[in-house]
């Protein structure tokens, strides 16, 4: 287990008469005391994503005094959003998320300097991003970015305190190369390689329970506190695990393992993580139809089945007029392919489109030569069909 660590942040010269008033709790506990409030006051930290993670990561950092945080988010908020991230209101719908961030930090903390990265974070960029910054915290949702994050936190020699969240379950560990008395160790010494496509869902996919981000989120900001402060046992070298249904937190030990090679550079992080399988991209290509050309499919009274490759509580939610729900594992498994017609073309299509692609490329293989998939799947149906119709 790591011991407690020399605090990251030099203190600032002083607190004004207002911050001594605004982080009076603080001050009054002695671990923390006018030193360690200095040293928040002087951190600057950076957090990928103003999601579900980076919401409350963003209240709460800016409502402990770290006196800069940066910001990096190029999506907009979308209502769906709303049901875990709380940074973001109502009237938010449609801004960028990062300003809507800004400006309910700005709220909680008039005292934060506030840098905003409305960008992608890539290869490109990362490094240059990173480099003006103690702590990075990563709250995003993708193996390649969290991969990409690793590996430039490890060239910078910079500590990072990662996060992720799927329906009920949550895990949290701090990450440093460079950490003192040898304890150093990254992301790729518990993850070495990233799970084959398709095999773990997104949130968007499998869903999470909203406050399970405020959970997670506010263990994350306390391991920023406590490495800033040099307070405390930080999770280096730990992952900790919560499981919300049995109200449960175990921490399992990590340790470096010899066979991680070292980074010497970033890499295509898209292609280290293919985000779809070469099997699903190649039959896909050339075999993709749109929700247009599916709705033009109907019109002409062609002679099809589709097949919704989705599971059943979101064919629940919504589904296209005509589709038979058949989840993808059973076409994977081969058990479902005798429940489909050998005397009329398949259309799949699911979500948003991975998953028919996945499912399209074993039905190749089982000899359905001209079956497609429906590109944007039921999102781009409701998109461009049926706006009547509810998204997810």
């Amino acid at each position: 287990m790591a011991g407690s660590l020399p605090p990251l942040v030099e203190p600032a010269a002083e607190l004004s008469r207002e911050e001594v008033a605004r982080y009076s709790r603080h001050l009054i506990i002695p671990d923390v005391g006018v030193d360690g409030q200095k040293r928040l006051k002087n951190a600057k930290v950076l957090v990928v994503g103003a999601g579900g993670l980076g919401s409350p990561a963003l209240l709460y950092l800016a409502a402990a005094g770290v006196g800069t945080l940066g910001i990096v988010e190029f999506d907009v908020v979308d209502e769906s959003n709303l049901q875990r991230q709380i940074i973001h209101g109502q009237s938010d719908i449609g801004r960028p998320k990062a300003e809507s961030a800004r400006d309910s930090i700005a709220e909680i903390n008039p005292f934060v300097t506030v840098n905003v990265h409305q960008t992608h974070l890539s290869t490109e960029n990362a490094l240059e991003i990173f480099a003006g910054y103690d702590l990075i915290v990563d709250g995003t949702d993708n193996f390649a970015t969290r991969y990409l994050v690793n590996d430039a936190a490890v060239l910078l020699g910079k500590p990072y305190v990662w996060g992720s969240i799927f329906r009920f379950e949550g895990q949290v560990s701090v990450f440093w190369e460079d950490a003192p008395n040898g304890q150093g160790l990254n992301y790729r010494d518990l993850y070495p390689e990233p799970p084959p496509p398709g095999m773990v869902p997104s949130c968007a996919e499998g869903g999470v329970l909203g406050v399970l981000c405020a959970s997670i989120g506010s263990i994350m900001v306390t391991e920023a506190i406590k490495l800033i402060t040099g307070i405390g046992q930080p999770l280096l070298g730990r992952l900790m695990v919560y499981d919300a249904l049995e109200m449960s937190y175990r921490t399992i030990r990590i340790r470096k393992d010899p066979e991680t090679k070292p980074i010497e550079g970033l890499i295509d992080y898209e292609a280290f993580c293919g985000v779809v399988s070469e099997d699903a991209s190649a039959a896909a290509a050339g075999h993709t139809i749109t929700a247009l050309e599916l709705k033009e499919k109907f019109n002409r009274g062609d002679r099809f089945t589709l097949v919704d490759v989705r599971e059943p509580h979101e064919f629940e939610i919504v589904r296209i007029p005509g589709s038979v729900l058949i989840p993808k594992d059973r076409i994977l498994s081969g058990e479902a392919l005798a429940e489909l017609p050998q005397d009329k073309q398949i259309v799949l299509h699911c979500k948003s489109g991975a998953r028919s692609a996945e499912a399209l490329a074993a039905l190749h293989k089982a000899g359905f030569a001209d079956a497609v998939h429906v590109g944007g799947g039921v999102l781009g149906w409701a998109r461009d069909v049926d706006p009547s119709l509810p998204t997810y």
